[in-house]
């Protein structure tokens, strides 16, 4: 199993930028697929932005994608998530999330480690 801690929320002011990190430990992430996932208060998690193993193929939720970057370094077993033009409704914990298979998914269920989430906070 491998552990995931999040690093590099805050508090932003609309418009502002954040980059997120995810460092594994325990497990390489060379072979698995990487996403983010948010939940602000009182919603249900919601997918954010996917990456496949090799870095190749990237995936975005229609409500961040232009906005959002996904990427991943595997010689430093990190994934990041640079988030730019951030809005209020963009405030939420952000979770990273790993699936040991080399394609990723929207759907949470399918990956199974999870970091414990960083919070970003966009002020208006």
């Amino acid at each position: 199993q491998v552990q995931l801690v999040e690093s590099g929320g805050g508090l932003v002011q609309a418009g502002g930028s954040l980059r997120l990190s995810c460092a594994a430990s325990g497990r390489t992430l060379g072979t698995s697929a990487m996403a983010w996932f948010r939940q602000a208060p009182g919603k249900e998690r919601e997918f954010v932005a996917a990456i496949n193993w090799r870095g190749a193929s990237t995936d975005y939720a229609d409500s961040v994608k232009g906005r959002f970057i996904i990427s991943r370094d595997n010689a430093k077993n990190t994934v990041y998530l640079r988030m730019s033009s951030l809005k209020p409704e963009d405030t939420a914990v952000y979770y990273c999330a790993a699936r040991p298979l080399y394609e990723s998914t929207r759907v949470a269920d399918f990956f199974t480690s999870w970091g414990q989430g960083t919070q970003v906070t966009v002020s208006s």
